[in-house]
C-alpha cells in the first residue's frame, strides 16, 4: 500500500484556527474571570457585605471585561457596532490600571511576591489586567480610538470618585484606603487621587501613542485574529 503525505495547512486553515484559538482563549478567561467575581459575591452575600463588594472598582472593570469578551466572540466584526472598539479600549484600560493602582497602592507590599492570596484574588487582579491588556493590543480593531475618545475614557473613574466620597461621606465607608479622608486628611486623599489621576492619564496616552505601532505589527503578523 502507498501512502501519501498530508496536504500542508492552508493560509486560510490556518486563520481558521487562529480564530478558533483566540475564541476559546477569550471565552475561557472570561469564564474564569465570571467564576472568580461569582465566588467572590457569595462570599459578600454570606457575610452581608454585598453593597460594599458591588462598590470595588476592581469588580466592576472586571465584570465589564469578561461580558465584553463574551459579546465579541458572539459577535463577528462585521456585526459589531462602531464604538465598540471604543467600548473594549476602555474597559481594558480600566482593567489594566485596577491592576497597577492595586500593586502600587491597595496590595501590602509582601504580597506582591506571594501567590497564597487565594485564586479570586489572583484571578481579578493579576490575570485579568494581563489578559486584557495582551487581547487589546494583539487584536485587530476597525479603527483606532482617537485622543479625544481616550481621554473620555477617563470620565468613569472621575465619576466612581465623586460618588464614592458622597457615598463614603454618608455612610463613612470607603471601598479604598487611599480614598478615606478620615483614615489620613483631605490634603492627602486629594493629592493621593491626583496621582492616580495623572497614572491614568499617562497611561491612555502611552495605549495612543502605541497604537499606530502595534496596528502595524499587528496587520503583519495575523497571529490573533478576532472571530
Amino acid at each position: 500500500m502507498s501512502s501519501s503525505a498530508m496536504p500542508p495547512p492552508t493560509p486560510s486553515g490556518r486563520s481558521a484556527t487562529a480564530v478558533r484559538a483566540a475564541r476559546g482563549a477569550r471565552v475561557a478567561v472570561a469564564i474564569l474571570v465570571l467564576a472568580a467575581l461569582l465566588t467572590s459575591t457569595l462570599t459578600a452575600i454570606r457575610d452581608g457585605s454585598l453593597a460594599q463588594h458591588l462598590s470595588f472598582f476592581t469588580n466592576q472593570s472586571n465584570l465589564a471585561f469578561a461580558l465584553l469578551l463574551l459579546a465579541g466572540t458572539a459577535l463577528s466584526r462585521r456585526r459589531r457596532p462602531p464604538w465598540w472598539d471604543d467600548l473594549r479600549g476602555a474597559a481594558t484600560f480600566y482593567l489594566v490600571m485596577t491592576g497597577i493602582i492595586y500593586a502600587l497602592l491597595v496590595a501590602p507590599l509582601d504580597e506582591l511576591l506571594r501567590w497564597d492570596i487565594g485564586w479570586t484574588g489572583i484571578v481579578l487582579h493579576r490575570l485579568a489586567p494581563v489578559a486584557a491588556l495582551l487581547d487589546w493590543l494583539l487584536s485587530p480593531r476597525r479603527r483606532t480610538p482617537s485622543a479625544r475618545r481616550v481621554l473620555g475614557w477617563l470620565t468613569y473613574p472621575i465619576v466612581y470618585l465623586v460618588a464614592t466620597w458622597l457615598r463614603g461621606g454618608v455612610t463613612g465607608w470607603y471601598p479604598y484606603a487611599f480614598l478615606d479622608p478620615t483614615a489620613s486628611s483631605w490634603p492627602q486623599v486629594l493629592a493621593t487621587t491626583g496621582v492616580v489621576l495623572l497614572a491614568f492619564l499617562l497611561f491612555a496616552a502611552l495605549v495612543h501613542l502605541a497604537e499606530g505601532g502595534c496596528a502595524g505589527r499587528r496587520s503583519r503578523r495575523g497571529a490573533w485574529r478576532a472571530p
